[in-house]
């Protein structure tokens, strides 16, 4: 069977789950004997990519500009020069540049096109871009009906169902092992940096300093969860936006404000996350606005530890998966302060095992559709 020459395009490789899921598909691709390329203006990641084997092109089709668009002509004689079987775009804008070249092409020497939804933009013609795929990938149920709901074939005729293909992100069990243990030395050193901890049930709040992510939610409950008198300790794992200094600033003042500053620690950006998970007691996602996927409630529950979140959105579907007695309703403090003392208590029942949500999976299905639309 004739080898594929796949070329993705995203604006940058620097960091985010786009990125993440970019060489995972790369990596697969090149490990089944593919020839991978991606386009982007570049970033740190470039590096890990080569070195994974694909060949990266240098441009930026990412910058919000009206001129970008004009790289449509460069970007069609680039295609017609490659030959790709599949073009893959995966963000707004290097899809629209990657259209208007496409479009313009005989339909009998085009590459196929594919476009993949990773979160639920604002709905808008500049959106819809990323429905205009011969497939479309949606990285949940959620964002599947998103596009149902906001990009009916009513008004989108090209948009049919049969377009629409649900592959689920996915974590490698081996990153993320069931019942994992940190090594004695790694367990040193985080209780020497952080002496608050000793024996208190951890409970933990992964994600950027962002007004979404629920750091107030996760206070409160902190909060009552002292009052009530459990020996607990918050761990906020998470840098912050250096667009939002003040969000900072908001949360940590009220930390004190409360009383809770021996009870919530800011620890940063960590790199050391799983091991984070792995001495949590419970993990929290309280995100007042819906995730596309969720992957840091994805990653703990792997290891077998339990995650109280609200149930919307990606969550929901990975709750509902794994660990059902975690999900409360959006916004629901006082519940999700229950079911985290039932968890620290151990009165819940076991995480289920991981099986549908894994990385082998993804690439697996997304390289199917490759072949299959290349048939088509």
């Amino acid at each position: 069977m004739k080898p594929l020459k796949v070329l993705q395009l995203l604006p940058a490789l620097d960091s985010g789950g786009v990125e993440r899921g970019t060489l995972e598909i790369a990596r697969a691709l090149v490990a089944a004997g593919h020839e991978s390329v991606v386009l982007s203006k570049g970033g740190r990641l470039v590096e890990q990519l080569q070195r994974e084997g694909s060949r990266h092109i240098a441009r930026d089709l990412g910058r919000k500009s009206p001129a970008t668009f004009l790289h449509y002509r460069a970007l069609r004689k680039l295609f017609e020069a490659e030959r790709f079987d599949i073009v893959h775009a995966r963000s707004r804008l290097p899809a629209w540049v990657a259209w208007l070249a496409w479009r313009g092409m005989p339909a009998g020497a085009r590459p196929r096109f594919v476009t993949t939804v990773h979160g639920m933009h604002s709905v808008s013609r500049y959106s819809a871009i990323m429905c205009a795929g011969e497939r479309v990938i949606a990285v949940s149920d959620t964002v599947r009906d998103y596009i149902r709901t906001h990009y009916p074939a009513s008004r989108w005729p090209h948009l049919a169902d049969e377009r629409i293909t649900v592959i689920p992100r996915g974590i490698d069990p081996a990153e993320f092992p069931r019942d994992y243990q940190p090594a004695d030395e790694w367990l040193a050193r985080f209780h020497a940096e952080f002496p608050q901890i000793g024996q208190r049930k951890v409970l933990t709040l992964p994600g950027r300093l962002t007004r979404l992510k629920g750091h107030h939610d996760f206070i409160s409950l902190v909060g009552r969860l002292v009052a009530d008198g459990l020996d607990v300790i918050g761990l906020v794992v998470g840098g912050e936006d250096p667009k939002r200094p003040g969000y900072a600033k908001e949360i940590r003042e009220r930390v004190q404000a409360e009383g809770l500053g021996e009870r919530i620690v800011f620890i940063g950006h960590r790199s050391d996350v799983r091991e984070i998970y792995a001495i949590s007691d419970c993990v929290l996602s309280l995100s007042s606005t819906p995730e596309s996927f969720g992957r840091t409630v994805l990653e703990p529950l792997a290891m077998g530890r339990p995650v109280v979140g609200y149930a919307h959105g990606g969550v929901a579907e990975i709750l509902g998966e794994l660990f059902p007695h975690g999900a409360v309703a959006k916004g629901d403090v006082i519940a999700a302060s229950q079911c985290a003392l039932a968890t620290v208590r151990g009165e819940t029942p076991a995480v289920s095992l991981n099986t549908r949500f894994l990385l082998e999976h993804m690439q697996a299905h997304t390289i199917k559709l490759y072949r299959d639309l290349n048939q088509a």
